[in-house]
């Protein structure tokens, strides 16, 4: 039987050992140049590190790559173009920290209308609050969903179980939607601006001082999305004159944030660290079994899923 060599992160061996097809010719990596050495061989590839240009470098000595894997959801660094003109099918984590991330929304969302940093600090110095520092109920907000997919799915669904009134941006029109060329306008209109879409150059600071300026004084801003779709230089601005009431930030530009970068320093910006993905440990896991299941369906001939759009990049 001709064999498929197949090119993978030693990170998920302990998740797939034995539970390959006999088709399948693993090879396992532990460095970058390990990844180099093996990538031209590679038919399948799985080649996730954390320096996105160390990743692109093995995926570029990859010449004979029919399908690449990955874990991240978001493919900022990857070289779509190249994986474009190669004919080369790409999947991604898309939904594999959906759950967790839209649990992070909310809390976060908790976080800013009850005060509870508030509450922690009193904690910290033994004193006994008479009164909550934050008096917002969820209830009845309002708020923009600015990206619809697994992330933006989840995150409406378990908003509306506090019923909070959610509009979602898409490009197709439907109830409580506003389509990309109508959201700037009715700005003003919502209490909680949530950022969920992927990193495109269509969405490259796609909130910058018009839109901070349009927002309700009494909004806050989450952003689980990528730094970079906000201007942040604008929104520092904002916050520090409290033109919008707080932004609520899991992602930042640069990361990780410099220690004397003005954003750690506003008592309105509540800054996560780029964790909302990572607080869970089933990510390897969910990972692993969904390769596996794709592996079948490679050898089948049929789709594999989540399968990116080169064009688009998401």
């Amino acid at each position: 039987m001709t064999k498929t060599v197949t090119v993978l992160s030693a990170m998920v061996r302990p998740l797939i050992d034995g539970r390959l097809p006999d088709w399948v010719e693993p090879r396992f990596f532990m460095s970058k140049e390990e990844a180099m050495e093996l990538a031209p061989e590679a038919e399948i590839g799985w080649f996730d590190m954390y320096d996105k240009k160390d990743m692109a470098a093995a995926i570029t000595a990859a010449t004979k790559m029919k399908w690449l894997n990955s874990i991240y959801a978001g493919v900022d660094g990857f070289p779509l173009d190249l994986l474009r003109t190669r004919g080369t099918v790409l999947t991604n984590g898309a939904g594999i920290n959906a759950i967790t991330i839209a649990e992070y929304v909310v809390m976060g969302m908790l976080t800013v209308a009850k005060g509870y940093r508030d509450v922690v600090r009193a904690q910290e110095r033994r004193e006994w609050l008479m009164e909550s520092p934050g008096k917002v109920e969820l209830f009845g907000s309002k708020a923009l969903l600015l990206g619809y997919g697994a992330i933006g799915k989840l995150i409406e669904e378990r908003l509306k179980g506090f019923a909070v009134d959610v509009t979602v941006v898409r490009r197709s029109a439907g109830p409580n939607t506003l389509t990309p060329d109508q959201w700037r306008d009715r700005l003003g209109e919502f209490d909680w601006v949530i950022l969920a879409v992927p990193a495109t150059p269509e969405t490259d600071g796609m909130i910058g001082a018009a839109e901070l300026t349009a927002m309700k004084p009494t909004a806050t801003l989450i952003n689980i999305a990528r730094g970079a779709v906000v201007d942040q230089d604008a929104l520092v601005a904002a916050l520090d004159a409290q033109q919008i009431a707080a932004a609520f930030l899991d992602v930042t530009t640069p990361e990780p944030l410099p220690a004397d970068d003005p954003l750690w320093s506003l008592d309105n910006a509540h800054i996560t660290m780029h964790l909302s993905g990572r607080a869970q440990d089933k990510m390897f896991a969910r990972s692993a079994q969904r390769f596996l299941e794709n592996l079948d369906r490679w050898k089948k001939g049929e789709a594999v899923e989540p399968r990116v759009d080169l064009t688009l990049g998401y």
